[in-house]
C-alpha cells in the first residue's frame, strides 16, 4: 500500500475540481493531489462541439447512470450520465452557458448559504470567463473559460425563433447572463476557437504545468479516511492496487451530485438508516446527505419545416464528413458549435417572479442522443419546467465502491411540476404560432396537435420528458438540519473536509449548471485559501415590474427589480 501526503485532495477532476486544482495550486506552497476515476480528454469526440451527443454515452467517458423506476413517470428508468474523463461532465454535457437567474442565488442565501446571494457571486461569474464580445458589469474578459455563440446565429431559423418570442409579447433581451434573463435571444456556450472548452482546457491543462499538482486518472476512490471527526486523506484504487494519500489542509469533494453524497455514504458520513441498511458502520450522523436530489426535466416539441434550411438536410454520411474534416482542419463551421444558438427563459403565470421555463431551439428534429432523426427538415424546441419541486435522494447500497448508488429523483411527484409542463405545451404552440415563423412552421410532430386536454398533456410528458442531466443539491448548503456543508463548503461536523460542485446548490438554478459549478468552485477556492472574497457587484437586475399581475411583460416598462 503505497502513502503519499499533499496538503489538498481533490476528488473528481470535472467542472469544480479543475478549477480547484489551478486555484489552489496558484500558491506554490500548496501540493495538491487530483484524483480522477476516468482517463483523458484528448479525443475529437470529446473536443469537436457538435459530436456532444457521443461522449456523454461512452462508457469511457462517462458513468451511465440509471435510475429506479420513477413511479411518476410511468415507472420508466432515466438515463443519467455523469463525465468519467479529466474535465467530468464539462467535458460531455452540451456546452450550454447559462448562470442562472439572480434572483436563484438570493433563493440560496435565504435557504441558508449566507455571503451566496447575487450581488456576492456575480464577481466569480466575471472572474471566470472571457465574454467573446467584450467585458461591462456583468461579464469578464480576463477568465480561463471561453465563452460565446457559436456561429452566431447564421441559420434563419434560429432569429425567426427569437422573433417570434418578441410577437407573442416577451422581452427580447441582448444578454440573458447580464441585466435580464427573461426573454428571448441568442444563447451562449463554453467554446473557444472551436474547440469545447471544458474545465480541463481552461483551467486544467494551464495548472498542469505546475511541479506543486499531481494528477493522477483511472483512480477509483473508496472513501475519505477519519481520525474521529476529522478528515485525513482517502484511500483509492488504481490498476489493481490500493493506495492511501494523507491530506494535511484538506480532503475536498467533487465528485459531483451523484458521486460527492456517494462517496460521503462510503466513508460513513450519513443518515443512520441508509448506512445501516448498507452495512456501512455510521462514523458521522448526517441526515442531509443524498436527500434533495433535483433535476431539470425537458422534451422536445418539433415540427417540421417548410423550407430546407435545417440541419435535417446535413445528417447523412457524405455532410457529416465534410463538416468533420473542415472542423479537423480549420476548426470552424458546423463542427464548431453545439446548433443551440437562440433560447428564451420566460415564466410559466402570473405570480411566479422570475423565470421557470428555459427553451434552447435546435434547427433540426432529432433526438438528443443523436440515435434518430425525422426525414425531411425540421426544427425542436428543448423546453422544460426549471424550478421542480419534487426531490429525490443519491442512496448508498453497499460497502463496495464499484457498486453504483441507488438514484431516484421522483420526477413530477409535486404538482406544481406537473402544472408546469402542461404550459410548456401551451405556451410553446403560441410562440411557434407567431407570425415569424409562418414561413417555417410545417405540422407538429411531437406531441401531436391531437393532444389537448390536462389529461393528453400529462400522458404524453409521462412518456416523452427526458433528464436534462442536470443532477443536482444532494449535500446542500446551509444552517438547518439537512444541511451538508456549511455556507464555507465544510461539511458539519467532520473538520478538514468540504464539497464543492453542484451537490451543494440548495435548489436547482433557473439554467444548465455547468456555469454556476464553476463559479461556486471558484468562491470556495478563495474560501479555502482564506483569501478576502471579491467586492460585491452593485449591477442591477431587470425585471418585469408587473410579475404578480400578468404571465409576459407586453409593451411595459421593463423596471429594476
Amino acid at each position: 500500500m503505497k502513502e503519499n501526503r499533499y496538503d489538498y485532495i481533490i476528488v473528481g477532476a470535472g467542472s469544480a475540481g479543475c478549477v480547484l486544482a489551478n486555484r489552489l495550486t496558484e500558491d506554490a506552497r500548496h501540493r495538491v493531489l487530483l484524483l480522477e476515476t476516468g482517463g483523458s480528454d484528448k479525443s475529437i469526440f470529446i473536443q469537436m462541439p457538435t459530436a456532444l451527443s457521443i461522449p456523454m454515452n461512452t462508457k469511457k467517458y462517462a458513468w451511465q447512470f440509471e435510475t429506479e423506476p420513477e413511479p411518476y413517470l410511468d415507472n420508466r428508468r432515466m438515463h443519467c450520465p455523469r463525465g468519467k474523463v479529466l474535465g467530468g461532465s464539462s467535458s460531455i454535457n452540451g456546452m450550454v452557458y447559462v448562470r442562472g437567474h439572480a434572483r436563484d442565488f438570493d433563493e440560496w442565501e435565504a435557504e441558508g448559504a449566507e455571503g451566496w446571494n447575487y450581488r456576492r457571486v456575480l464577481p466569480y461569474f466575471k472572474k471566470a470567463e472571457t465574454w467573446a464580445f467584450g467585458a461591462d458589469d456583468y461579464r469578464g474578459d480576463q477568465g480561463p473559460l471561453g465563452v460565446n455563440n457559436g456561429n452566431n446565429m447564421q441559420n434563419p431559423l434560429y432569429q425567426a425563433f427569437v422573433d417570434a418570442g418578441v410577437d407573442a409579447g416577451y422581452f427580447p433581451t441582448e444578454d440573458y447572463n447580464g441585466a435580464q434573463q427573461e426573454g428571448f435571444g441568442a444563447m451562449h456556450m463554453t467554446v473557444k476557437n472551436g474547440r469545447r472548452w471544458s474545465t480541463a482546457n481552461a483551467y486544467l491543462r494551464p495548472a498542469m504545468e505546475r511541479p506543486n499538482l499531481t494528477v493522477v486518472t483511472h483512480a477509483l476512490v473508496h472513501k475519505v479516511l477519519l481520525d474521529g471527526k476529522a478528515a485525513t486523506g482517502v484511500r483509492y484504487e488504481q490498476g489493481g492496487k490500493v493506495h492511501e494519500a494523507k491530506a494535511v489542509e484538506e480532503v475536498i469533494l467533487s465528485a459531483g451530485s451523484i458521486g460527492s453524497p456517494h462517496l460521503l455514504q462510503l466513508s460513513g458520513i450519513g443518515r443512520r438508516e441508509v448506512l445501516e441498511q448498507a452495512g456501512i458502520e455510521v462514523k458521522h450522523e448526517l441526515p442531509g446527505v443524498g436527500e434533495n436530489l433535483q433535476d431539470h426535466l425537458e422534451f422536445y416539441f418539433q415540427f417540421r419545416c417548410n423550407k430546407p434550411v435545417s440541419l435535417n438536410g446535413k445528417l447523412d454520411w457524405w455532410n457529416k464528413l465534410k463538416i468533420g474534416l473542415r472542423w479537423i482542419l480549420k476548426k470552424d463551421g458546423l463542427g464548431a458549435t453545439n446548433h443551440f444558438e437562440s433560447c428564451g427563459f420566460i415564466r410559466s403565470k402570473a405570480g411566479v417572479e422570475w423565470p421557470d421555463l428555459q427553451y434552447h431551439f435546435l434547427p433540426a428534429a432529432m433526438r438528443y442522443d443523436g440515435k434518430e432523426a425525422f426525414a425531411g427538415d425540421g426544427f425542436q424546441l428543448h423546453i422544460g419546467h426549471n424550478k421542480p419541486k419534487s426531490r429525490g435522494t443519491v442512496h448508498v447500497q453497499s460497502a463496495d465502491p464499484t457498486q453504483a448508488p441507488q438514484i431516484r429523483f421522483n420526477y413530477l411527484q409535486h404538482e406544481a411540476d406537473r402544472e408546469g409542463f402542461r404550459d410548456c405545451v401551451r405556451l410553446t404552440r403560441e410562440i411557434i404560432n407567431q407570425p415569424a415563423m409562418d414561413e417555417y412552421r410545417g405540422p407538429e410532430i411531437q406531441p401531436g396537435a391531437e393532444v389537448q386536454t390536462d389529461e393528453q398533456i400529462d400522458a404524453f410528458v409521462r412518456q416523452a420528458v427526458e433528464s436534462a442531466y442536470h443532477p443536482s443539491c444532494t449535500c446542500k448548503m446551509g444552517t438547518d438540519e439537512l444541511a451538508v456543508v456549511d455556507p464555507q463548503t465544510r461539511v458539519r461536523g467532520i473538520r478538514h473536509l468540504r464539497v464543492v460542485d453542484s451537490s451543494i446548490f440548495p435548489t436547482i438554478p433557473n439554467g444548465n449548471l455547468n456555469a454556476p459549478t464553476i463559479m461556486v468552485a471558484e468562491r470556495a477556492a478563495d474560501l479555502i485559501r482564506g483569501r478576502e472574497p471579491l467586492k460585491p457587484s452593485d449591477a442591477p437586475v431587470l425585471m418585469d415590474g408587473q410579475w404578480q399581475e400578468r404571465q409576459r411583460p407586453g409593451t411595459a416598462k421593463r423596471v429594476l427589480g
